[in-house]
């Protein structure tokens, strides 16, 4: 008797595309799909930037960390800032309005200044499209823009900075300073009741570097001092009638709302993690801070979802951490790798 053959396992079918093959609201799954030959990621990122901007009408830069796959490389420091110079001078030279795909898990405020003095003297108008998180420095580096726009999926997250220890673990600086006041005010509660500090408390402070409180209040001054700066110049500078149409704004409201934003923000009692995810419905109704939902732009949201699916499937099977990219600019990152690819 002949035996039964076994049939030859199933293969995906073979593509050389991504863009092409998103389904609609299964865009990332429907990648999975398919096996790859000779793709062109590089393209196919390009393909997704030239649909965002045939809906926006302006250039288009990305500056997207690999936060799928989280490591030291992805933040925003000073080895980012001649890549980012050389990909805004690669802009035409008669640009004036700018959209910037913006995903990054933090890093230094200070190289997110020297973003900003770079881009602000040059563009009338800027625009940040956040595809996923844009979180700590990111959302300092947000609020220098005109307009800020979310998906359902987008999140900010609190700027309280990390400062590094005397052990070389970095913590939240206002977690230092809240834990220095919630001591300072039960020491002064046992006091007035004729009683002393508690003792785990002054261990506490005793274990804690002056240094590092010293870090800690600087660094969150200077985070707090860039979102009020960026917001009142920036982002408020065309807030000119309140949201009732009935009274002008006074430059005095704009700095009080800008403040407030800054130090809302950078209030860890408030957020308690570092890591909080600040929807764009949290950042209206809690900070009051006007965010532009992408569903309201034609096409914009499906289009961010496309870009974010491919940034994602590009992340998951690649070293890559980090892209500049625009229509004729690209520096990508590779892990564990002395050398940027292009």
């Amino acid at each position: 008797m002949t035996q039964p053959q076994n049939k030859p396992a199933s293969q995906k079918p073979v593509t050389s595309t991504l863009l092409d093959k998103m389904e609609d609201g299964r865009e990332f799954e429907s990648l999975l799909k398919y096996q790859y030959q000779n793709l062109n990621f590089l393209s196919e990122l390009r393909k997704s930037i030239a649909e965002i901007k045939a809906i926006r009408g302006r250039e288009i830069v990305c500056y997207v960390a690999n936060v799928v796959k989280p490591s030291a490389a992805i933040s925003i420091d000073d080895s980012d800032d001649l890549p980012f110079n050389e990909m805004i001078s690669s802009l035409p030279a008669d640009c004036k309005e700018l959209d910037i795909v913006l995903v990054t898990p933090g890093g230094y405020a200070h190289q997110v200044a020297k973003f900003v003095n770079k881009l602000r003297p040059r563009f009338e108008k800027i625009s940040f499209i956040l595809l996923n998180k844009t979180m700590s420095a990111g959302t300092i580096f947000i609020m220098a823009g005109d307009e800020i726009i979310m998906s359902n999926q987008s999140q900010i997250g609190p700027v309280d900075p990390q400062v590094r220890t005397k052990s070389g673990e970095f913590v939240p600086a206002q977690s230092i300073l809240t834990l220095i006041e919630d001591i300072r005010v039960r020491g002064d509660e046992a006091i007035k009741k004729g009683g002393k500090p508690s003792w785990t408390d002054l261990q506490i402070l005793n274990g804690i570097d002056p240094k590092e409180i010293g870090n800690a209040l600087n660094a969150s001054n200077y985070s707090i001092q860039l979102v009020e700066e960026y917001l009142h110049n920036y982002k408020f500078k065309d807030w000119t009638i309140h949201s009732d149409g009935t009274k002008p704004v006074t430059p005095e409201e704009k700095k009080s709302r800008a403040n407030e934003i800054a130090t809302l923000l950078c209030d860890h009692s408030k957020w308690k993690n570092h890591g909080h995810a600040i929807t764009r419905e949290a950042a209206w109704e809690v900070c009051k801070l006007k965010i532009t939902h992408s569903e309201s732009i034609v096409g914009l949201n499906k289009a961010m979802r496309r870009m974010w699916a491919l940034f994602y499937w590009v992340f998951e099977n690649t070293p890559i951490t980090k892209a500049f990219i625009s229509e004729n600019y690209c520096i990508m990152r590779a892990a564990n790798q002395n050398n940027d690819k292009k």
